[in-house]
Order: C-alpha cells, then sequence, then structure tokens
C-alpha cells in the first residue's frame, strides 16, 4: 500500500503480475491498521461489521475482484455462514473493491482477481519495486539522520 494523491493505492498481485488500485484515505488508513495489527481504541466500521459477522456465525471467506468499468473495480465479498442446522452456506455480497479489501486483509482472508480482470489491467510490478527502493532509501537516510 503507498499514499497517492487524494487516496491510497493498493497493489495486488503474485509473482507473475501485480496490479495496483486506488482507495480513498479512510479505507487505505483501515487497510494499513488491518495489515500492521495496530491495536485501537474504539473499533472502526470494518471492525464492527466483523463482529457482527461473527455474531451470525459468518465470516469472510474471500474476496473476488470480478469486474472493472471505466477505471473501477468491482467486487463481491464471499462470506461462509452456518445455518440452525450447522449446514455451510456460501453467500456473495456485490460490495465496494476497497472495503472488501479491507475486510479480507482484517480477517486474514484470500483475495482474488478474475482472469478478465487479470488479463485487462496493466502490470506494475515494476513501479511497486521502484516505490519500494525509493522508500527503502528513504528509511535509509530518516536512520543516518538519527545516528
Amino acid at each position: 500500500m503507498a499514499a497517492a494523491s487524494g487516496g491510497c493505492a493498493v497493489f495486488l498481485g503474485n509473482e507473475d503480475k501485480v496490479v495496483v488500485m486506488f482507495v480513498d484515505q479512510s479505507v487505505g488508513r483501515a487497510i494499513t491498521i488491518f495489515m500492521q495489527g495496530t491495536q485501537r481504541g474504539r473499533p472502526l466500521i470494518h471492525d464492527l461489521l466483523a463482529i457482527i459477522l461473527r455474531a451470525l456465525g459468518a465470516k469472510v471467506a474471500s474476496v473476488i475482484v470480478d469486474d472493472l468499468k471505466r477505471g473501477t473495480y468491482f467486487a463481491s465479498l464471499v462470506l461462509s455462514a452456518k445455518n440452525e442446522s450447522q449446514e455451510k452456506k456460501i453467500i456473495q455480497i456485490d460490495t465496494r473493491s476497497s472495503d472488501c479489501i479491507a475486510m479480507a486483509t482484517q480477517q486474514r482472508a484470500p483475495i482474488y482477481v478474475s482472469l478478465d480482470v487479470w488479463d485487462e489491467v496493466q502490470d506494475m510490478t515494476e513501479a511497486l519495486r521502484k516505490m519500494q527502493e525509493e522508500s527503502s532509501q528513504t528509511e535509509d537516510s530518516d536512520q543516518e539522520e538519527d545516528s
């Protein structure tokens, strides 16, 4: 994840390709908190949703980024729940991709990108590598100044 003007960039990928999605700052901040495991005094909205899901016997099974229209990603939150008879039920909910990613990050659920979307978007591996290098150089400079 990286800060971008007016929002944050979220990088998703594997060893073959990396894609970038832009999310608003509040969701970007939540994703960062979940990635870092930062303790919070009060629950965020994603925490509230997780509490409600647990109370209903459900959890986030996965996220599927399944469409891209005019530069906007669409995603589904896939929930796994058990009914009164302990029968497993899968529920797929269309929601903002950024909220799906935040929920998946919080609950350590896998995030999948459909093959159609994967093939449509540009590989951002090199851009991510450059950002990581710049970040590493900035951290090295900050450490030298502190010495």
